[in-house]
């Protein structure tokens, strides 16, 4: 069940259309828009339209629409903008920088030397201290793969190859292009 939304909350009020935005996705479950205050021009917000504060409380079956959603907003910006790279990221929670409490995903586009530095400085954990974090996620993860499923639709298996038409071919040779 969906959380209900805050009204207090930016996000709801830019999904309810009571706070002006430029929309460039829509679908029953998630809203794209580009970020007034963007990284670099078409940088983009993609969110659930349900208010959820953090990426714990959004349902798996929404966190894999989102991040559907977010891959071909990404590729949109590299045909449409030009954009060399994206940074597809999440600020999860105040000490992560996150801002407003409605989970949201950004998609910046990324030329080189646009200025955007999303670098840290690697930490350096000793043996012991890196077997205790090891330990400690071990135990806390060892139910992972208990996921909601969404309901499976009865698939019809291609009995012949599947051929690309022309354009379908070319984007897929400009996706290549993009792997380091």
């Amino acid at each position: 069940m969906a959380a209900k939304s805050r009204e207090g909350c930016l996000v709801c009020q830019i999904i309810a259309n009571s706070v002006p935005s430029k929309k460039i996705y829509e679908d029953e479950l998630v809203l794209a828009v580009l970020d007034v205050n963007g990284a670099n021009p078409g940088h983009c917000f993609v969110m659930p339209k349900a208010h959820y504060p953090i990426i714990e409380q959004v349902p798996d079956i929404e966190v894999g629409r989102l991040f559907q959603v977010s891959n071909k907003i990404s590729s949109a910006i590299f045909e449409s903008l030009g954009a060399q790279g994206t940074n597809i990221f999440v600020a999860n929670g105040i000490p992560a920088g996150q801002t407003v409490a409605h989970f949201t995903i950004n998609v910046i586009p990324r030329k080189e030397n646009d200025g955007i530095n999303l670098q840290w400085q690697p930490k350096q954990l000793s043996e012991e201290e890196m077997s205790t974090v090891e330990l400690k996620l071990k135990e806390q993860t060892k139910n992972i793969g208990h996921f909601e499923k969404e309901e499976k639709k009865p698939s019809v298996q291609a009995t012949k190859p599947v051929i690309l038409s022309d354009e379908e071919e070319e984007y897929f040779s400009r996706q290549m292009r993009r792997v380091p």
